[in-house]
């Protein structure tokens, strides 16, 4: 017979905590990925881009990223207003949507898709640093 191991109250916190963490680190991965991918059926043209989950997966996955986000710092106790690394990655990260929503959808030429793409890539990439430094 399997006994059931009950964690104290501490223990537990700390694995929810770092299961958030991960699902938070996933999901950064998943929407950098998906946004690459998306961004290169843009360039090309791909008729991808129309496909129905491609529509509704992105938005899934940013939900539960933004979820998680506002999960752990609510946790931590992060303020943006006294961390500051905290309140950058915030801004950068309306930045990727508006830079992203150009690039994927509303840009009206290639060139401004394009620009948008590489300048929302870089934000992203500054979002991760920021993440993993905090500074």
């Amino acid at each position: 017979m399997h006994s059931l191991v009950v964690l104290p109250p501490l223990h537990r916190l700390v694995m929810t905590y770092i299961t958030v963490r991960y699902l938070h680190q996933v999901c950064a991965a998943l929407s950098g990925g998906l946004f690459l991918l998306r961004g290169r059926w843009m360039l090309v043209n791909s008729p991808m881009q129309q496909q129905r989950w491609v529509r509704i997966v992105p938005h899934i996955i940013d939900t539960l990223l933004l979820g998680c986000g506002v999960t752990l710092a609510v946790w931590s106790q992060l303020n943006p207003l006294e961390h500051r690394w905290l309140a950058v990655k915030l801004i950068a990260l309306l930045c990727y949507i508006v830079l992203g929503s150009i690039a994927l959808k509303r840009g009206k030429t290639r060139s401004i898709r394009l620009l948008a793409f590489i300048a929302a890539v870089l934000v992203f990439a500054g979002i991760i640093v920021v993440a993993v430094t905090k500074i």
